[in-house]
């Protein structure tokens, strides 16, 4: 609790756990960020410390539009070999460390600059803790013409993939591919999941972060930010 009797609100967490963050930042450092709404309270943290960091490689094209009017500078993940932290939230963490992420739609793009980082902070609110990974939807970046096939894989496995949609037309990732959301899933071994996943024709990325998984997760919590290490 605060120390009035008024709980704090899940923005207030979200913006708590984005300034904590600024401490993995190294000074002189290229930052690799993430996406979605914890994410943006980040980077308006990061906009106060813009002249103590080379720039930014961004993991989705909103991400590298609001860096760019805060005056930061983002970088090509092709231009930068590695990247001392990658900053992101996550749908779901478990105790593991391991994530489910895409609910953003950039999951392909977390992931390749994710799999950049020397270490990957993860800053969420404690409402994404499961025990468990699969209460939040899984999304699967897709190709376009395996979307039924790949549907029909999940099905056997006992999930329920669904074309995500903007408006009522498939949402278009920044890749140029769709979304598939599935439900009904309790993935209890999440790295042999994604290995198994990964190697299905057409899925350009799955959504569970095993491989790439969190090394330290900024949880906001009533009591404030809980740091985890994994």
């Amino acid at each position: 609790m605060t120390t009035s009797d008024s709980p704090l609100t899940q923005d207030a967490l979200k913006t708590l756990v984005g300034q904590a963050a600024l401490h993995y930042v190294e000074p002189g450092s290229i930052v690799g960020v993430g996406t979605g709404s914890t994410v943006n309270k980040f980077i308006d943290a990061l906009a106060g410390i813009k002249d103590r960091i080379r720039g930014a490689v961004s993991s989705s094209e909103a991400s590298t539009q609001r860096l760019r009017a805060l005056g930061i500078e983002v970088l090509d993940a092709a231009e930068v070999p590695s990247l001392p932290v990658y900053i992101d939230g996550a749908d779901e963490i478990d105790a593991h460390g391991y994530m489910v992420k895409g609910g953003g739609a950039a999951l392909t793009r977390e992931k390749i600059v994710a799999a950049l980082a020397e270490r990957f902070v993860c800053i969420v609110d404690e409402s994404k803790q499961v025990a468990t990974l699969g209460r939040f939807p899984l999304p699967v970046e897709v190709i376009p013409m395996a979307a039924a096939q790949i549907s029909r894989r999940f099905a056997q496995l006992g999930g329920t993939a669904r074309l995500r949609l903007a408006g009522d037309q498939p949402l278009v990732t920044d890749n140029g591919q769709r979304i598939l959301d599935v439900t009904g899933l309790a993935i209890s071994e999440p790295l042999a999941f994604e290995s198994q996943v990964n190697q299905w024709p057409g899925v350009v990325t799955v959504g569970v972060f095993a491989h790439q998984k969190a090394s330290v997760c900024l949880l906001g919590t009533a009591q404030g930010v809980q740091t985890i290490a994994y």
